[in-house]
C-alpha cells in the first residue's frame, strides 16, 4: 500500500466533505429546518441517509469478524433489518409521521406524560452515546491499523472532525454526507469484491477451501433462537430507534415515510452480501486470525487487493460512513435536549437564535461524551460484545412501549415506567448479576430472547388486562383533545420560510450532485494509479458522473420564487 497517496485521498477527500457542511451553516434558521430540514426532504434521499445512517465501519468490523469466523451466518443476521425495514414501512414510519411531532420524545410527552418522557430522554442519551462511541471506535481502529497510527490519539481527531461537521451544518448536512458515503462505499465495494476473488484462487477454490459449515444460514452461538430474536431487537429499533424516527418526520407526507423504510429493506436485502464476502474470502487466504485480530478481516482483505489510492479512499468512505451514523445520533439527542429540556423546561420563551446556540453547544458536550465511550470499548471485551449486549440489554425496554403507544389506548405513563425499568432491571441482572453469582451466564440466543421478548409480553400482558377492565389510558384521552385543537386552529404560514426551506432543499440537491462529480473525478484520478484495475475503476467512476444530473435535474424543479400576492380588485 502505497501510504503517501492512500493519506493524501484521505486529506483531500475529509477538507472536501468539511467544506460541504461548512456550505449549510447559514440555511438552519430554526430548529425545524435545522432538525428536520424542513419536513420536506425528498424520501429517496432520506431513505438512503437512513440506510447510511444505520450503517458505520462496526459493520466491517462486527460483522466483518463473525463472518470471518462463521461464514454465512453473518449475512442472515443482517437480513433481519431488512425484516424491520419492511415492519416499519407498512406499520411504524407513517404512524410517527402522523403524530405531527418534531422528534419521538415530544410524541412521548404527549403520549405518556412528561415523567416518561424526562426518564426515556436520560436513558435514550445515555444509551445513545454508548452505542455511537462503539461506532466511532470501529473506524478509529480501521484507520489507525492500516496508517500506523496510536489508537488513542486517532480516535480523539476522528471524533472532533465528526462534532464539528454536526455542530455547523445540521440534518442537510448530514443527509449530503450519508449520499456520498453511500456512493463511495458501494464503489469500493464494486471494486474489491471482483479482485478479493481472484486474490482467493476463483470461486471454485473459494467452495471447496472454506471450513465446514462455512455457508450454513446459522452457526456457533448465532442460532434460530438468536436470529428471530434479533429480527424482533431490528422491527423495534428501526421502527423506534429517535435517531431513525427522524428520517420519518423529516419526509412531507406519511406515505413517503413509508417509502424511506421500503427503501432502507431493499438495500438491506442485498448490501449484506456484498460487505461480507470480503472477510469471508479472506478466511481462504489467511485462516489464522485469532480474538479481537478477527475485527480487522475485512481491512486486511482490502490491504492485500486494493492498488494505491483506493485504500484511502474506502478507509475515508468507512470513516465518513461511521460519521454519518454518529452524526444522526448527535443530531437527535442535541434535537432532544434542545426542544424537549432546555425549550421545553429550561427556557420556553427562548428565540431560534438561542435555540442555535444551545443545539451547537449541545452536540459538542455529547460528541465529546462519545468520545470517551470509544475509549474505553477495547478494555470491555471488543466491538462484537460491546454491540450486542447494548442492543441486547436496552432495546426492548426502551423501544417497545414507545411503539405499542402509537397504537394502543389503553397503556398509560405509569405502566411504561414499571414495564421498561422491571424489564431493564432482569436484562442487567441476566447480563451482569448472574454471570458473576453463579461465573456463568446466558447464552447469546437467550440473551437476545429475552432482552427482546420480556418487554413484548409483558406489554401484551398489560394491554388484555387493561381490555378486560375496560381501562383507558388518561394520557390517550388527552391526546385526542390536544389534536382536535390543532386541527382547529389556524395555522398562519410564514411565506418567507416557506421559501427559505425550499432554497435549502434545493442547494442541498445541487450539492449532492456537485459532489458526486467531485468524486468521480477523484476516481478518474486514481485511475493513474490502478494498474491493471484501472478499468474497472474508470468504469464505476462514469457511473457516477452520470448519477449526478438525478439530483441536479431535481434542484431544478424546486421553485424558489416568492407566490405573488394577487392584485387588489380580485382580493376585494
Amino acid at each position: 500500500m502505497n501510504t503517501v497517496i492512500d493519506t493524501s485521498v484521505i486529506i483531500v477527500f475529509s477538507l472536501f466533505i468539511m467544506l460541504v457542511g461548512f456550505s449549510f451553516s447559514r440555511t438552519g434558521r430554526n430548529l425545524k429546518s435545522f432538525f428536520a430540514a424542513g419536513e420536506s426532504v425528498p424520501w429517496f434521499i432520506g431513505g438512503l441517509s437512513l440506510f447510511m445512517s444505520f450503517f458505520s465501519a462496526g459493520t466491517f468490523v462486527a460483522w466483518g469478524s463473525i463472518a470471518y469466523k462463521y461464514g454465512w451466518v453473518a449475512v442472515t443476521i443482517q437480513w433481519t433489518m431488512c425484516i424491520g425495514g419492511l415492519v416499519t414501512g407498512l406499520y411504524l414510519a407513517p404512524r410517527w409521521k402522523a403524530t405531527g411531532n418534531l422528534t419521538a420524545a415530544e410524541f412521548i410527552r404527549e403520549r405518556l406524560g412528561v415523567n416518561v418522557q424526562k426518564a426515556y430522554i436520560y436513558i435514550f442519551m445515555v444509551v445513545s452515546l454508548l452505542i455511537k462511541g462503539s461506532v466511532l471506535y470501529s473506524v478509529a481502529r480501521l484507520v489507525s491499523a492500516s496508517l500506523g497510527l496510536p489508537l488513542m490519539p486517532s480516535t480523539v481527531v476522528l471524533g472532533l472532525f465528526m462534532i464539528a461537521y454536526t455542530a455547523v451544518g445540521g440534518l442537510w448536512a448530514v443527509m449530503v454526507t450519508d449520499i456520498l458515503q453511500f456512493v463511495i462505499l458501494t464503489a469500493a465495494i464494486l471494486i474489491i469484491i471482483p479482485l478479493a476473488f481472484d486474490a482467493a484462487g476463483g470461486v471454485q477454490h473459494f467452495l471447496h477451501f472454506s471450513p465446514e459449515g462455512f455457508f450454513n444460514v446459522v452457526n456457533g452461538e448465532y442460532t434460530w433462537g438468536f436470529i428471530l430474536a434479533f429480527a424482533l431487537y431490528h422491527v423495534f429499533y428501526i421502527g423506534g430507534n429517535w435517531t431513525f424516527v427522524q428520517r420519518y418526520t423529516s419526509v412531507d407526507v406519511p406515505r413517503s415515510a413509508s417509502k424511506v423504510a421500503y427503501l432502507f429493506a431493499g438495500l438491506y436485502i442485498i448490501s449484506p452480501v456484498l460487505w461480507m464476502l470480503p472477510p469471508m474470502l479472506y478466511k481462504s487466504i489467511n485462516p489464522g486470525l485469532q480474538g479481537l485480530e478477527t475485527e480487522n478481516a475485512y481491512l486486511m482483505m482490502c490491504r492485500h487487493v486494493l492498488p494505491a489510492g483506493l485504500m484511502g479512499l474506502i478507509l475515508t468512505g468507512m470513516y465518513f460512513s461511521t460519521s454519518a451514523s454518529a452524526n444522526t445520533a448527535l443530531n437527535v439527542v442535541s434535537a432532544v435536549f434542545t426542544n424537549d429540556i432546555y425549550k421545553g423546561s429550561v427556557n420556553p420563551q427562548a428565540t431560534d437564535k438561542k435555540l442555535m446556540q444551545v443545539a451547537r453547544i449541545s452536540s459538542w458536550f455529547f460528541g465529546l461524551g462519545m468520545i470517551g465511550i470509544a475509549l474505553i470499548v477495547p478494555y470491555i471485551g471488543g466491538i462484537v460484545e460491546f454491540t450486542l449486549s447494548i442492543g441486547a440489554v436496552t432495546g426492548g425496554p426502551l423501544l417497545a412501549p414507545p411503539i405499542w403507544a402509537l397504537f394502543s389506548k389503553r397503556l398509560t405513563g405509569k405502566a411504561t415506567l414499571y414495564i421498561t425499568g422491571i424489564s431493564l432491571a432482569i436484562n442487567l441482572v441476566g447480563k451482569i448479576i448472574l454471570p458473576l453469582a453463579t461465573g456463568q451466564g446466558l447464552s447469546r440466543a437467550n440473551e437476545m430472547l429475552l432482552g427482546v421478548g420480556l418487554p413484548f409480553v409483558v406489554l401484551a400482558l398489560y394491554e388484555a388486562y387493561a381490555s378486560y377492565k375496560g381501562l383507558s389510558s388518561g394520557e390517550y384521552r388527552q391526546l385526542i383533545i390536544l389534536k382536535a385543537q390543532r386541527r382547529e386552529a389556524i395555522r398562519e404560514i410564514d411565506e418567507q420560510e416557506e421559501l427559505e426551506i425550499r432554497k435549502q432543499n434545493k442547494f442541498g440537491l445541487k450539492v449532492i450532485a456537485f459532489s458526486l462529480s467531485f468524486i468521480a473525478l477523484l476516481l478518474y484520478g486514481l485511475c493513474f494509479f490502478s494498474g491493471k484495475s484501472a478499468g474497472l475503476v474508470a468504469g464505476i467512476a462514469t457511473m457516477i458522473l452520470l448519477s449526478a444530473a438525478i439530483p441536479f435535474s431535481a434542484s431544478r424543479k424546486v421553485k424558489v420564487n416568492p407566490v405573488a400576492a394577487p392584485p387588489a380588485h380580485l382580493v376585494n
